[in-house]
Order: structure tokens, then sequence, then C-alpha cells
């Protein structure tokens, strides 16, 4: 099944002819890798496309409103992968009984408020909530800590789209809660760093920061995100849910191609230690390089009619989770709220009417990318 409008895939014609985009970023240019196959191929060689570079993975860097490292992911092996055993299991918690049976509730319940209004706005009345209450199962600490999280807005370090204040609150409140662990240890995931080891000697707590803030910034846009552009799409598609709704099998499909198409983070960073030669363009030691994501996931050479949403597209090759030994610990907690969301919608919502959007557009000197939506209106029909 496809539909359009198509989305609008910015990197078609770089990605067709050259395979990079020269990108000017806070005062520097770095190459855009923009192919599949070369971007896979760049995160999997960690020693010529490094990560072990603070603050410098993230586009734009972010050494001015964070100031701990996050880990795991600005480590290479074999480091990031005893890091990333320490917080591994939390995240797999997605893939239990017990957290896929809350997340589902939790999604039931927001969708029923939400058919129970006049109106909804997605953003922050609907994907803000659930993305936050979904991670207090997945970090096993009380449901109420959501509140807090909440009032954060939706990004930690942004306001208004830029890199425009600095993560103050988050670094307060996880040494706060760094504190109450150490003092007295549960079963959740701040106990859980205060209590690991890494080579062989307890975690300092610069590097206990470094995982709780990776945590809260890293996975919190994206998810909200996913799910405004998914609601969206419903909306604008009436077809799509009627679609799902005939074989609910179909909604494993439908959401990795959700997952390809509406990518919420366009590129990554990785350094090169020493000159590289990045598709004909020179990266001097120390220079910068970025993983384009968005334009590996629409790849005509990997993706039939990639600009089109078939929600029964096989295979689906795509890397919006990252590819090689990065790839996001976060995935399977975005696929079970994605899943939940759409297997919710098939059963709750008889149709989804929009009423107003304002689409966020990411601009930059080379190139503009919609990317979810600032705000989203809709009203949802009961079955």
């Amino acid at each position: 099944m496809s539909d359009s409008p198509s989305p609008r895939d910015p990197f078609a014609e770089a990605r067709r002819n050259e395979g990079v985009m020269k990108c000017p970023f806070q005062g520097e240019s770095m190459p855009m890798i923009l192919r599949h196959a070369d971007v896979r191929q760049a995160a999997k060689n960690w020693k010529t496309f490094s990560s072990d570079a603070p603050f410098r993975v993230p586009i734009p860097s972010e050494e001015y409103v964070r100031t701990m490292r996050q880990l795991p992911i600005e480590t290479n092996p074999p480091e990031h992968t005893e890091y990333r055993a320490i917080v591994e299991p939390f995240f797999q918690r997605s893939k239990t009984p017990e957290v896929t049976k809350k997340v589902e509730a939790l999604i039931d319940e927001k969708l029923t408020q939400a058919i129970e209004s006049k109106s909804i706005e997605v953003v922050n009345e609907f994907a803000l909530p659930i993305q936050s209450r979904a991670l207090t199962y997945l970090l096993n600490v009380p449901e109420t800590e959501a509140d807090i999280w909440i009032n954060w807005g939706i990004h930690v370090f942004k306001v208004g789209g830029a890199l425009a204040k600095k993560g103050t609150a988050l670094e307060v409140y996880l040494n706060e809660q760094l504190d109450r662990a150490t003092a007295n240890p549960g079963e959740d995931f701040f106990s859980a760093l205060t209590q690991a080891t890494f080579s062989g000697r307890s975690l300092t707590r610069e590097e206990m920061m470094g995982f709780a803030n990776l945590t809260f910034a890293g996975g919190r846009d994206t998810i909200i995100h996913s799910i405004s552009s998914v609601m969206a799409y419903m909306g604008q598609n009436p077809k799509a849910l009627e679609y799902l709704r005939e074989d609910p099998k179909r909604i494993v499909h439908a959401s990795e191609e959700f997952f390809r198409v509406f990518m919420p983070l366009t590129h990554i960073g990785r350094v090169c230690p020493m000159e590289t030669d990045v598709q004909g363009v020179k990266v001097k030691p120390d220079g910068r390089v970025s993983l384009g994501w968005a334009s590996a996931n629409f790849d005509e050479v990997v993706f039939k009619n990639p600009e089109e949403i078939r929600l029964d597209r096989k295979p689906n090759p795509h890397i919006s989770f990252g590819f090689g030994p990065h790839l996001c610990l976060g995935a399977p907690h975005a696929r079970l709220i994605v899943r939940s969301l759409l297997k919710a919608l098939t059963d709750q919502v008889n149709g989804i009417e929009v009423l107003d959007t304002k689409q966020h557009v990411e601009k930059e000197e080379k190139y503009q990318r919609p990317n979810g939506y600032d705000s989203l209106t809709l009203r949802l029909a009961s079955r």
C-alpha cells in the first residue's frame, strides 16, 4: 500500500551526483555522507570515523549545553562495549511483558482522553506525556517522576528549535537522583549506576551523569516527533487506518516504514583522527564528518520509490536506529511505543481530522528538511 503526498528528500540530487554534501555547522564545514552503503560502512568503521569525541557527536555540538561526555555514545569499542553493557538491561525492559503491558495501557488511556476531548494538541498534550511516562517504566522509577520531566518541555537543551539553553535543570535533577540512589539504593536506573563497575572500578559521578544525561536528552524529541508524525499521517491518509485494521499483523511493517520516512535525527557526527578522504572531500585530522541517516533512508539504490510511504514495504533496511556498534539502545522502546500507538488507533479510532498544523522545518544553509511538528491539533472520532 502506498500513499501521497510524498515526503520531501532535500538530499536526493547531491546523493545521486556526489554522494556527499558539504555543510557548514557552527562555523565548521563538514561533509555529510549521503548514500546508504557509505553511511553504513562509515558507521562500522570507528577507527576512521571515531565517536571518542566528547560533545562533538551531536550536530550541532553540545559543549555549551552540558558539562559531561554522554555515555556510551561518545566512546569507541572496546570501551563502548563495556559501557553499553552497564545500561543495556534497562533498555531491554521494553521487550518484557510487564513494560509492554504498561506502555499499551498508557497509550490506551491517553487515546481515550484525546477522543473524549473536542480536540487535542498532539505534541505537548499527547506525545510528551507518553514519552515521559513510558520512560519511567523503562528506568523502573515512580511514574510521578514524569511530571517533572514533562515540565522541561519538548527539548532539554533547546528553546525554539535552537541550542539556546543549558541543561541546568536536568543536571541538578540527575545529581539529586544519584545522591538519593547512593544513600538508598533500589532497583531503579539511578541505583544501578551507583552500583555499576567499569574495568574493575566503580563509576565516577561524571560517568554516571554521562549515562543519565544521554538517557534523558537522547530519546526525547525523537520519540515525540515519531508520535506526532504518525498521527498526522494517519489523519491525512484515512485509508491507512482501515488498511491496518483489516490485518493488525501489518502494523510491524508499517511502523518500520514510519521510522524510515519520519527519521527524527537527520544525521550524527563522527571525528576523523587522521586526514581522511570522504568521497573526494579531504577532512583534516580532528575534523568532523556527518553520517546522513535521513538521506540514506531515501537512497534509490536500496529503496524502490523511496518517497512513497509504503506500509507494506519489505525488505526495509532503514538505518533510523543507526548501524554498527552504536546501534540505538532505545530502539526496542521506540518500536514498542509506535506499534502500541498504531494498535490502539486501529482499536479505538474511527477517523482523525487534522485541524491545525505547524510543521517543524530544520533549516540549514545547504538544506531544509521537514522534521516533525512544533504543534499538531487533531480531532479523533471514536469507533
